[in-house]
């Protein structure tokens, strides 16, 4: 009886815990997994490598660990107070990029979207869709809490799409700064990651089906017009803006084994990559296929050639179970802020995975965007641990009180610098909280 009760007692108290456990441990079977795989790509590969890559790699994850624990510290109060600091600092350090550029990735790349500071490079990009997500999170619940109020479920339907299509303004608004300076960077992949987290966003924003149909049918229709005008009348798409490099593109997307010799040559190589590991893969470091890159944007190349089709899934499904903690976690808690944030993270980690391995298996066009997690790079993979302590905020806070919140050191300092900052002093920043 009494060893009945304690295992009781023990699966009690691990429901109880404030940390997310099943989220946590996927985010650590995710390092394992890139670990394993960047030191196979960057080391195994190669005669004489050096251990350094794999080593920096694993320094990030050191800090990203860090950041995620300390990302658990903060409470809804403070995020909430932070969102307009963090989303204004954003704006400002893409700005300030494109100034101070690291001029040799720029020409490597055709992006202005990194700084340079000695041997390490740090892209303010990636660092802004966290920050972007928390202000948007902050301007869905200003608009629930608002609803609320003038009770809008009474309202006609006039009414309701009326106060929508404001709130729509108002998220575009907020949304256009940094997409403009991505765009000023040359970045089209990370804007794209900011209109995808925007949509996100939009659908459990609450705003009508009567507007949220109709512009997803244009957005739509817009997007085969453009699809239309790349493959028959370029000259227009040129006179807008487009580039030669973003057609290269889209044409070795459509036909990837055309043009081997340059445009093609990197997909074409990695979808023989991801073929040759058939089922089983080739074992680990064994590769027969050469593909550019393979360590950061196409590293899916390097999974699939040494673990097959069997590792791939297995990626796949460490993902999944990511993304339904998350979920999870948003359809636990009864907030809006939370569940607006959720819902951009989990845009932005499944836009990010359905892109990256879609265009190194051909299914969809090249892009710069990281695989998270698994990608070499600090930047993104910084970002990515952060969106994770995040979410598990959520839970690490939800059983604390405001005494409890305010003998926490991390959210002492937060609080305190948000004052100190002041920025909701401008009108167009709502003061209050719940």
């Amino acid at each position: 009886m009494d060893m009945k009760r304690s295992k009781y007692q023990r699966v009690k108290n691990l429901t109880q815990t404030r940390y997310d456990f099943p989220l946590l441990l996927t985010l650590l079977a995710l390092m394992l997994y890139s670990m394993i795989t960047v030191f196979s790509t960057t080391y195994l590969q190669y005669e004489e490598a050096s251990l350094l890559p794999t080593l920096m790699h694993g320094a990030w994850f050191l800090v990203g660990l860090v950041l995620v624990y300390l990302m658990m510290q903060l409470d809804r109060k403070t995020l909430f107070r932070l969102a307009p600091l963090a989303y204004f600092f954003g704006l400002f350090l893409l700005i300030l990029v494109l100034i101070f550029y690291d001029r040799g990735l720029a020409q490597a790349s055709g992006a202005r979207s990194w700084f340079s500071i000695g041997g390490l490079t740090f892209q303010p990009s990636e660092l802004m869709k966290l920050f972007y997500i928390i202000m948007m999170g902050r301007l869905v619940d200003d608009y629930t809490r608002d609803c609320n109020r003038i009770g809008y479920d009474a309202m006609a339907v006039r009414d309701q799409v009326g106060l929508d299509w404001r709130f729509l303004l108002k998220l575009f608004a907020w949304s256009l700064p940094p997409m403009l300076l991505v765009v000023l960077q040359n970045d089209f992949g990370t804007m794209l990651v900011f209109m995808m987290i925007l949509v996100g966003i939009i659908f459990v924003s609450g705003i009508s089906w009567h507007i949220i149909l109709p512009t997803f049918l244009v957005i739509t229709l817009l997007f085969l017009i453009l699809l239309f005008l790349v493959v028959y009348d370029r000259d227009l798409l040129l006179n807008l803006g487009f580039q030669d490099y973003q057609f290269s593109r889209i044409d070795s997307w459509l036909a990837p084994f055309e043009n081997t010799a340059s445009e093609s040559y990197q997909l074409s190589q990695s979808i023989k990559a991801v073929g040759s590991g058939k089922m089983f893969g080739k074992g680990l470091g064994n590769f027969e296929v050469y593909v550019p890159v393979r360590e950061s944007d196409m590293i899916f190349s390097s999974i699939a050639e040494n673990f097959g089709f069997i590792g791939s899934s297995l990626l796949i499904l460490l993902y999944f179970i990511l993304i339904y903690c998350m979920i999870s976690a948003a359809f636990k808690t009864n907030d809006s802020f939370y569940v607006a944030m959720v819902a951009g993270i989990v845009t932005l980690f499944a836009f990010h995975i359905i892109e990256n391995i879609g265009m190194t298996i051909g299914l969809l066009p090249l892009t710069g965007i990281p695989l998270p997690f698994i990608s070499q790079g600090g930047s993104a993979l910084i970002t990515n641990m952060m969106c994770v302590g995040l979410v598990a905020s959520i839970r690490y806070n939800e059983r604390q009180t405001e005494k409890d919140h305010q003998q926490n050191l991390v959210i002492r300092l937060a609080r305190k610098l948000t004052k100190e900052a002041n920025l909701e002093r401008f009108r167009f920043i709502r003061t209050e909280e719940v």
